[in-house]
């Protein structure tokens, strides 16, 4: 329907001012009294054409109310052209809707793209800050997955560096059992000590660099050491992600390139691109304009660092896939640091995809007691058991009001889901406020109102019982029209979170659903209406629930049938 409606705004461009190929944008206005749609061409073109937005809109306006499906249109403002479409062209029209509901068949012979995301470090359990990368990640590589893109999923996990050589010193003097028969958490009571003992003694921090040269050099016994602990950690990480809805199918290593660096410095030699700097490293420099300072790939000593290993991981991960593109969802106290690798790959090779460091801002706490202290990392775990254990209180305080068959499967639900939503919520470009009250509200923008939202429809749907979509709709009713018009708006809310990696829209649109669903519900007569209203009004309860509950999966949050 839309469809039309542009190539009838096209061809009256191109008819009467010789404009070809226009490109034109459909929104909902903010007030249903505008409308259904409504477009702003008139004003984007207006320069072009040589006439006022407002005398454009008006052709448009005239030609756009002879179309069957337009009930009418106006000029609005400085020249935003209003159209009402018709009854039966509204309902028409949610067929895409149902579509979009259903993810769309992969496109085989088109290059992947790969989202890298999550990160931590081996031997230690993942700390709040974590929740950022992992769930912002996810949500984006979904929403490519879901919108038919091959999607390759990476991990890029700390599991090479000197934490081994201080973890290996620790058990070496502390332990009480090796490290086989040890779990995360003694891996980061070991690390802890490690650095407590530290600051007494210095030259702990010697023999953990020595520990660490020989596990560089191969030596057996710090090689077995490394990959149990590599092993342990992974069994706590998987557990971790496994409740958060996170799948990775890809769990690289910074180890996996250790052999890949030597041809990465050789040719970043031989191009010019690295050149030795002070004290023997090797460093690469940019353009005056990129107001870059200098980056160092190889330490005068001999010594590899981050870049070193990404630059390898560039070359590994183009060659493997052959992408179309790379997005690494990391932190923005990281925007330099990339700014400078993507930089250098691009110097080094012609054949990169796109590549692109997905930004996100930085956590903060409205409970200062929830700021992570030295040696006391606030753990991912214990956020979300203390998120579970307020759903429990929350569940027991509304008492019958709540029905569930399974208390403890609600509250996991809502609890990991209110930390999710709560991260996903927010736009990603800014720091993040953690508010228990907020991510836990039944009334807010959280996890929770989407879930009794859901639940809600759920009931409504099983109190209706069986129904047919309506054909012979000639009007609509009080909330009616404000919330098809929403769910219209489904799969262009998918497409924009995508293009643009931002979960925060998709988020801000299943809020507005909630909220017309539920003036809808409280407004409007369902299961007592005469036909054909209840069959529409069952219709459009059943469509809010599959989008709910495709949007929320998509968000990484499971959502319940009764609640």
């Amino acid at each position: 329907m839309f469809l039309s409606l542009t190539e009838r705004v096209q061809k009256i461009l191109k008819d009467q001012y010789d404009l070809d190929d226009v490109s034109v944008h459909w929104q909902r206005p903010q007030e249903s009294s505008h409308g259904d749609s409504a477009t702003a061409v008139a004003l984007q073109i207006a320069k072009k054409a040589g006439k006022k937005p407002q005398e454009i809109a008006q052709v448009l306006v005239d030609a756009l109310q002879k179309l069957e499906t337009v009930e009418r249109c106006e000029v609005a403002g400085p020249g935003y052209v209003n159209v009402w479409l018709t009854t039966s062209a509204l309902i028409a029209e949610l067929s895409k809707t149902r579509e979009a509901c259903t993810p769309r068949v992969k496109r085989k012979d088109e290059a992947p793209v790969i989202v890298e995301y999550s990160g931590p470090n081996i031997a230690k359990p993942l700390g709040i800050h974590h929740v950022m990368s992992t769930v912002i990640g996810q949500a984006i590589a979904n929403l490519y997955d879901y919108q038919g893109y091959n999607v390759v999923k990476v991990n890029y996990i700390g599991d090479w560096g000197t934490q081994f050589g201080k973890l290996f010193v620790a058990f070496r003097t502390w332990a009480t059992k090796p490290v086989e028969e040890c779990d995360i958490e003694d891996l980061l009571d070991m690390y802890v000590r490690f650095h407590e003992e530290a600051e007494k003694d210095s030259t702990l921090e010697d023999e953990a660099r020595a520990a660490f040269a020989l596990l560089e050099k191969g030596d057996d016994e710090m090689s077995t050491f490394r990959l149990a602990a590599v092993d342990i950690s992974m069994k706590a990480l998987l557990k971790m992600y496994e409740r958060l809805g996170v799948t990775i199918e890809h769990q690289h290593g910074e180890s996996l390139y250790e052999d890949l660096m030597k041809p990465v410095l050789d040719i970043g030699k031989e191009k010019g691109v690295f050149t030795e700097g002070k004290e023997g490293a090797l460093i690469a420099e940019f353009p005056e304009d990129s107001h870059m300072p200098p980056a160092i790939v190889l330490k005068g000593d001999g010594a590899t660092i981050y870049h070193t290993r990404d630059l390898a991981a560039i070359r590994y991960r183009t060659d493997r896939w052959h992408p179309q593109a790379v997005y690494h969802v990391v932190d923005v106290a990281q925007e330099l640091y990339f700014k400078q690798l993507i930089a250098m790959g691009n110097m080094l090779w012609d054949d990169l995809p796109t590549w692109e460091h997905i930004i996100f801002g930085r956590m903060r706490f409205v409970d200062k007691n929830m700021s992570t202290r030295k040696g006391n990392m606030l753990r991912l775990e214990h956020v979300l058991d203390e998120a579970v254990e307020r759903a429990k209180k929350i569940i027991d305080e509304h008492g019958e009001s709540i029905q569930t068959d399974n208390k403890e499967d609600l509250a996991e639900m809502m609890g990991v889901g209110s930390v999710a939503y709560g991260t996903l919520s927010q736009n990603r470009r800014m720091d993040m406020i953690f508010d228990w009250d907020k991510m836990l509200s039944f009334d807010g923008n959280s996890a929770p109102y989407l879930q009794y939202t859901h639940a809600r429809a759920k009931s409504v749907l099983r109190k209706g019982g069986e129904f047919t979509e309506p054909t012979d709709i000639t009007n609509f009713a009080g909330k009616e029209r404000q919330l098809l018009n929403t769910l219209l708006q489904f799969e262009r809310i998918l497409e924009e979170a995508r293009a643009t990696h931002m979960p925060h829209t998709l988020c801000n649109y299943l809020f507005a659903l909630c909220q017309d669903y539920n003036a809808f519900y409280n407004d409007t007569p369902i299961l007592k209406a005469e036909e054909p209203q209840r069959s529409l009004r069952l219709s459009l309860t059943s469509l809010t629930t599959t989008v709910l509950k495709v949007g929320a999966e998509i968000l990484t949050l499971r959502v319940p049938d009764r609640m």
